[in-house]
């Protein structure tokens, strides 16, 4: 038993390594995120680049109901179709509205596609907050979709 349990996860860590299938097709991308007013990180600015074939750190700068400015590390996993990929992370966030600051964790879900021969990359997510300054509040509605001019 013991043996099987110190095999089962060297397999498991050797299928994850040799899965690194590239999931991106585009290293840097800038574009518009829109989103609805309820999160901190509404509407934005979205930069998101590729440290890894998988990994990405997506920087947001949102001028909506409250300024904010978060940053997401997000893992990308490939899907059947060209071009197309699943993605999840989690992050930070800072806001400022109305003399009061807003801070917390905010987590990621959501859909990327990057057309083969055109420069856009777009992309549609869910990215609940929970504001931990000035008081608890989980903000569960923050759906967005984004648009990108997409650089290899």
């Amino acid at each position: 038993m013991k043996r099987i349990s110190l095999t089962l996860p060297v397999i498991l860590i050797s299928l994850f390594l040799c899965n690194r299938a590239a999931a991106q097709d585009y290293r840097f991308a800038v574009g518009l995120r829109l989103s609805n007013s309820s999160p901190t990180l509404n509407s934005s600015i979205s930069g998101k680049y590729f440290a890894t074939d998988r990994t990405a750190v997506e920087g947001l700068i949102s001028f909506g109901s409250r300024f904010g400015i978060g940053a997401l590390l997000e893992v990308h996993n490939s899907l059947n179709a060209p071009g197309l990929t699943w993605f999840y992370g989690g992050g930070a966030y800072v806001g400022f509205q109305d003399h009061n600051t807003y801070l917390g964790p905010t987590g990621i879900v959501g859909l990327d596609y990057k057309f083969p021969s055109v420069p856009v990359n777009l992309s549609i997510d869910w990215k609940p907050e929970l504001d931990i300054i000035p008081s608890v509040n989980f903000v569960p509605d923050a759906f967005a979709f984004t648009i990108r001019f997409a650089m290899k």
